[in-house]
């Protein structure tokens, strides 16, 4: 079932087709969008997923996500933002924040949903579906695993010391009106929920995104920091993620690096 802002259950029958016509079309018109297969760069598939300790569909969601990281460790980049909306209900997700829930406001206002919901998958800033849906998953992987992209981008002269990430970066490609977002990511993380919908129940979480920022690309070449949260243990596998993103919140391009 599908999980709105302040509201307990909604039954929305037929949604989930409605809410990822874009891989669909991809997939059967192949041809149209190979044409202009010979440019840009290798094609990326960035899976964002919205999800919350707090709401009883997430963890198929978290699980289906884990696997398809697994399963495609070359080219696929798994995120999943902890929203703060079903925090009220009883149970405070230690991962969750306003932020992230402004993010996927922002994404369901540019595809045209209205609201937000829980689990949701958003795929390369373009479509989104119910995160525990396997078949749109895989027609996803599928249509955007062909698609080539405008960008690329590098990352050098990583250094982490003092709370703190400094690193290098340079893009490859247009980078007019574009941004680059770098993401601190957590491997994973078991939790014993105590109150909430998933009460009595312990949760892993994966690829849980625990910072973020975001700054204006002026120079194809730069240097960044990303400081790292209190949150974070030193027994964590740690990642940090680099998106492109342009105007429209397309991602163009996406790369990953061991942080431990």
């Amino acid at each position: 079932m599908l999980k709105k802002i302040f509201i307990a259950l909604i039954i929305g029958i037929g949604l989930s087709a409605m809410a990822f016509t874009i891989p669909v079309d991809v997939a059967l018109k192949e041809k149209e969008m190979g044409k202009n297969i010979e440019d840009g760069y290798s094609p990326i598939v960035v899976l964002e997923l919205f999800t919350s300790q707090g709401c009883s569909s997430c963890p198929s969601a978290d699980a289906l996500l884990e696997k398809v990281k697994k399963e495609h460790p070359e080219g696929v980049f798994t995120l999943s933002y902890h929203v703060d909306y079903w925090n009220y209900i009883g149970w405070k997700d230690p991962f969750s924040k306003s932020e992230y829930t402004q993010i996927q406001r922002a994404y369901n206002t540019k595809l045209r949903y209205n609201g937000n919901y829980t689990p949701e998958i958003v795929v390369n800033g373009r479509a989104h579906f119910v995160g525990s849906d396997a078949s749109k998953m895989n027609i996803a992987l599928d249509a955007f695993g062909k698609e080539r992209v405008e960008n690329a981008v590098e990352i050098s002269n990583i250094k982490r010391e003092k709370g703190k990430v400094t690193y290098d970066y340079k893009v490859k490609g247009a980078i007019k009106n574009k941004h680059v977002r770098a993401v601190l990511v957590v491997d994973e993380r078991i939790t014993s929920v105590k109150r909430g919908e998933n009460r009595n129940r312990t949760i892993k979480n994966s690829n849980i995104v625990v910072a973020e920022t975001k700054s204006y690309i002026k120079m194809a070449s730069a240097s960044a920091a990303i400081e790292v949260p209190k949150l974070v243990k030193s027994s964590d596998k740690l990642h940090l993620i680099l998106l492109v993103e342009n105007v429209a919140k397309d991602l163009t391009a996406a790369t990953k690096i061991s942080l431990n």
